[in-house]
């Protein structure tokens, strides 16, 4: 018996789309998960709908939890809140598991495919995705102006808008072979996404040009759309997209979960169809594969359900010979999660990281954060997900902590 006695969660003011949650275990184990996004409404599905029903309850049994908590009633077919929730408790159960045993996540999970990945940084800036509202939404919830100067070496988000040749040259000199970009957002708004001229299209085009231009084929290229477009202008992004040999497009259209309309789209163009962090359970990737509508199959662990969830959809990935990339645009501890799902799953052939991130605020929530060396991610060697919340976290003036048992 592993019976857990406390399920706490701690959120600042500062990063209010993030929110960890902290399992307690009679063993005196303390498992760590993370939510993303609509963080107090994570926090209510947790203490008035979770932990009620989790307390005194065996953390060993993984599955059982998990088919328990994603019960399909409403708000369950999704990203929803609840669903966020329970990703966030799956994510501490795995990590109480390892470290039970002694091993990684990774191991737990079933074993290593390989002890390290390629990582593609995702050209974002310091504060990228860490705001609490969805306004502003192009660009990733930031608005680039002329008068916009560097934030910091890294500040990537305005370098691929301002000079991404040289952008990609710094990539490759730390050893990078694959970055992703999103040049095309700030013309989605002129039209709802339902069109994209000729001029703006050109102009979306040209850092691609310019990567190839400085570095040639020594990166690749990922292009995200950010779910912005309609299936005609999606089609033209696409097909101008061929000429620079772009890795994949991902989230091209406003409804990841169509599968007709990216099967139609997936056979329009050469270009590569990724998708898609924002979809929630491994029924909406089954029905994505079984259609045609991807070429490769990218999970996020906050939003899909958790690691329990994340498996089966890699799984998925495996049986329709689709390669599989966990996702990070959200916190340290997913991040973790996602390395520890990629260095398992037979068909993974990338993590994604934000150097930024990676390098400045990142550090100051966790204990531990994924090595890179020459554009690799090192398998972690300690037991469960190999990183904690920093005790100093919950001790800071803007934290909202609330304890259940």
């Amino acid at each position: 018996m592993s019976a857990i006695t406390c399920i706490r969660t701690i959120r600042i003011d500062e990063r209010p789309n993030l929110i960890w949650v902290e399992i307690d275990t009679d063993e005196g184990l303390t498992g760590l998960g993370e939510g993303f996004r609509g963080t107090q409404a994570i926090e209510a599905v947790i203490h008035e709908q979770l932990a009620p029903w989790l307390m005194g309850r065996d953390s060993r049994h993984i599955e059982a939890i998990a088919r328990h908590m994603l019960t399909p009633t409403v708000g369950f077919n999704s990203s929803s809140a609840e669903v966020r929730g329970a990703a966030a408790i799956d994510m501490a159960l795995w990590d109480l598991a390892g470290q039970r045993h002694g091993i990684p996540v990774h191991e737990a999970l079933g074993g290593a495919s390989r002890l390290e990945i390629p990582a593609y940084n995702t050209c974002a800036g310091y504060s990228y995705n860490s705001g609490g509202t969805r306004g502003g939404r192009v660009m990733g919830n930031r608005q680039i102006g002329a008068g916009d100067v560097s934030q910091g070496p890294y500040d990537d988000q305005l370098a691929f808008m301002r000079d991404a040749g040289a952008l990609a040259e710094s990539l490759v000199s730390e050893g990078y072979r694959a970055m992703k970009i999103w040049p095309f957002d700030i013309y989605a708004a002129a039209t709802g996404g339902q069109m994209i001229s000729l001029p703006d299209l050109k102009a979306g085009l040209a850092p691609f040009a310019k990567i190839r231009k400085a570095v040639g084929d020594d990166i690749e290229v990922m292009c995200e759309l950010h779910s912005l477009w309609g299936s005609h202008a999606a089609t033209r992004i696409c097909r101008a997209l061929e000429d620079y040999n772009v890795f994949w497009a991902e989230d091209p259209i406003g409804k990841m979960d169509d599968a007709a309309a990216l099967a139609d789209l997936r056979r329009a163009t050469s270009t590569p169809i990724c998708g898609s962090e924002t979809l929630g359970g491994a029924v909406r990737f089954r029905d994505l594969l079984a259609a045609g509508a991807l070429d490769v199959v990218m999970v996020d662990i906050d939003w899909c359900g958790g690691l329990t969830e994340a498996r089966k959809i890699a799984a998925l990935a495996e049986v329709y010979a689709k390669p599989l990339a966990p996702h990070d645009c959200t916190g340290p501890v997913a991040l973790m999660a996602g390395l520890h799902l990629a260095l398992h799953a037979p068909t993974a052939i990338y993590q994604e990281v934000v150097r930024a991130t990676l390098s400045t605020w990142y550090r100051e929530l966790v204990t531990e954060l994924p090595v890179i060396e020459n554009g690799m991610v090192k398998a972690p060697t300690a037991p469960g997900l190999g990183t904690a919340l920093s005790p100093a976290v919950a001790q800071r003036p803007d934290a909202v902590v609330r304890a259940h048992g």
